[in-house]
């Protein structure tokens, strides 16, 4: 929908009461709707416009931080794109069928307990029945998911802000802007800037490395080295770059920024990866996100992992929301 990203479109403005439909019933069902508490502290972490903006990173950081500061934290998810629907845990066996890509890279980059479930209250309380050793919930892409009360939440922006500023399906945002942060919320950007009105703190954003698909399966971390290495070699050929996520050009302008010469091929969002879509025999670049859906033993391969960090200040202030210690 490259409309939702330009302003005044005849598009945007013919979509306008769909727009206007969509937001009235959205705001009738969150009135309706009982929040539910968990036995433990909740954050949520979510985004106002539709699609990717940088969730699971934060996600991931969060939880590191979480862990840092001594408590002992697992993850909610709906799964997106998996073909099961009852609630249940990430496994080490698992796959991104069974449990959704995003889920799995969660569970294997910090290795908490995730369990997936359209319901996250349902998820959360198997989850703790399961775990009764976790004393805080981490809610993925939960911020419009109202049944689950929450203790904290953040909200994530990329670069694109908030598009034409329109709900959907006139423009990407799944509510309105807010004109204030509501108590214990914050905001993160994933962009060099802030990209909306809204107070908030840009997350740090960098090439950790690479790393073969073989070895990253096996849990070997990736090098800077690896990289530098392979810029050297994209002088003479360019190398492939796949990217299954929701701003594909984000990853592939990082490489391009590390000094690698790339072939672009992005893929949409939670693409499957049954039949991979570049050259055989090709060197290939991909994200940690696409690397779980791909098999070990695939040649060529390699993974380039994102080093996320948020402010450290957003960190101190999710804590202190949290009440008490650990």
């Amino acid at each position: 929908m490259n409309f939702w990203w330009r302003s005044g479109t005849v598009l945007a403005v013919l979509l306008a009461p769909l727009a206007a439909l969509y937001g009235a019933l959205a705001a009738w069902q969150r009135r309706r709707t009982r929040p539910q508490r968990l036995a433990v502290p909740v954050v949520v972490v979510g985004n106002i416009v539709v699609g990717g903006a940088g969730k699971t990173p934060t996600t991931i950081a969060l939880v590191r931080a979480l862990q840092a500061a001594g408590w002992r934290p697992a993850v909610v998810s709906r799964g997106y794109g998996r073909r099961t629907t009852d609630v249940r845990a990430v496994t080490a066996d698992s796959t991104a069928a069974e449990v959704g890509d995003e889920p799995l890279l969660i569970h294997r980059a910090t290795g908490v307990p995730v369990m997936v479930g359209a319901q996250r209250v349902a998820a959360g309380r198997a989850l703790l029945a399961a775990r009764p050793d976790v004393n805080v919930v981490v809610a993925d892409d939960g911020l419009q998911h109202h049944a689950l009360a929450r203790d904290a939440q953040l909200i994530v922006f990329d670069a694109r802000g908030v598009g034409n500023g329109r709900l959907l399906p006139a423009g990407p945002l799944r509510e309105p802007l807010p004109a204030a942060l509501p108590p214990r919320t914050w905001v993160i950007y994933n962009a060099p800037a802030p990209s909306t009105p809204l107070p908030g703190a840009c997350a740090v954003r960098r090439l950790a490395g690479a790393v073969s698909l073989a070895d990253w399966h096996r849990g070997t971390a990736a090098r800077a080295e690896a990289l530098a290495d392979m810029a050297a070699t994209s002088r003479h050929a360019p190398l492939w770059a796949a990217a299954g996520i929701a701003e594909p050009e984000r990853f592939f302008a990082m490489l391009e920024a590390a000094g690698i010469a790339i072939t672009r091929l992005p893929l949409p969002d939670h693409a499957p990866l049954n039949q991979p879509p570049w050259p055989i025999g090709a060197t290939v670049l991909v994200t940690e996100k696409d690397a779980v859906k791909l098999p070990p033993s695939m040649p060529g391969v390699w993974v380039v992992p994102l080093d996320f960090s948020l402010p450290s200040a957003t960190v101190t202030a999710v804590l202190a929301a949290l009440h008490h210690e650990p």
